[in-house]
């Protein structure tokens, strides 16, 4: 299977909606409580296909949709493409596909844009799981392989100097341990990526960060002291959100003490969704 293949696989198993007024993809699979799954980037809902199978087979019912400016969603030039905006698209969102109450895990910058969406509606939140992510944001620093897509012209150029060889072998480091992963399949994310504008809704995502005082105020309020439990689950070898910085800072900042590993990189959901979606079931139990 070539990699137009295996997005065209991915779309199949999804569908369309409306938002805030912007078109978006959604992959939905199984019954029970809803868990919406947060991606980041340079992802998209293709991030959770592994981990949706996994939470049905445990009862639950996963959700995954795209974010404007990446994956199969639109990609408006007048978006406001900050943490504060997308955060305001996944609370439309989350309204459009009719979810009442739900579970909620956020990955990477998914972290931000979900803590937006709690901090909008924390009484539909039933639960909380953090996968390698950030929430000391005004001290966050971006990995060197992200940092020049914040830069003006540098960006563009980076940008365009990532070709699909590339960006699978940058997966493979930072991202992805278990070597069986395909390369097509961490190739759909490149053409997911730059699909229809060639990334540029993506650089404005990456010069969008709000990295104040404030949104860490914000994003520590909602998970300490909060009426939902709240985990955290991260990639022990993760070199680009390290464990034993900022998944130390996270759970400094929800009052937490442990920690659940699983032996992965970044992108967890890509070799480790048996044990992320243990992880979320047995939160989601509890309440």
């Amino acid at each position: 299977m070539d990699t137009a293949a295996v997005v065209e696989a991915h779309r199949r198993a999804g569908r369309m909606f409306t938002a805030a007024g912007v078109s978006s993809f959604v992959r939905e699979q199984g019954d029970g409580d809803p868990v919406v799954c947060m991606h980041g980037v340079p992802a998209s809902s293709f991030l959770y296909r592994k981990l949706l199978p996994e939470l049905a087979a445990r009862g639950l019912r996963g959700v995954a949709f795209d974010l404007p400016g990446l994956g199969l969603a639109d990609r408006p030039a007048g978006f406001d493409y900050t943490w504060t905006g997308l955060g305001r698209f996944a609370v439309s969102a989350v309204d459009a596909l009719g979810l009442d109450r739900f579970h909620l895990v956020v990955h990477d910058i998914g972290g931000p844009v979900g803590f937006e969406l709690a901090a909008a509606m924390p009484d539909r939140v039933r639960s909380l799981t953090l996968l390698n992510t950030l929430i000391e944001v005004d001290r966050f620093r971006r990995p060197w392989v992200m940092r020049p897509f914040a830069w003006p012209v540098v960006g563009e150029l980076w940008l365009a100097a990532v070709n699909r060889p590339l960006f699978v072998a940058l997966m493979r480091w930072q991202g992805v341990q278990d070597r069986s992963v395909p390369a097509v399949a961490l190739a759909a994310h490149y053409d997911l990526l730059k699909r229809g504008d060639r990334g540029r809704a993506f650089l404005q995502i990456m010069r969008g960060f709000e990295l104040t005082a404030a949104k860490r105020r914000r994003y520590r309020s909602v998970v300490r002291d909060v009426p939902y439990p709240v985990q955290i689950v991260w990639g022990a070898h993760d070199p680009a959100l390290r464990l034993a910085v900022h998944g130390r800072q996270a759970a400094a900042a929800a009052g937490l003490e442990r920690i659940h590993t699983v032996p992965g990189k970044h992108f967890v959901q890509e070799d480790q969704a048996p044990a992320v979606a243990e992880h979320i079931a047995a939160l989601a139990a509890e309440t």
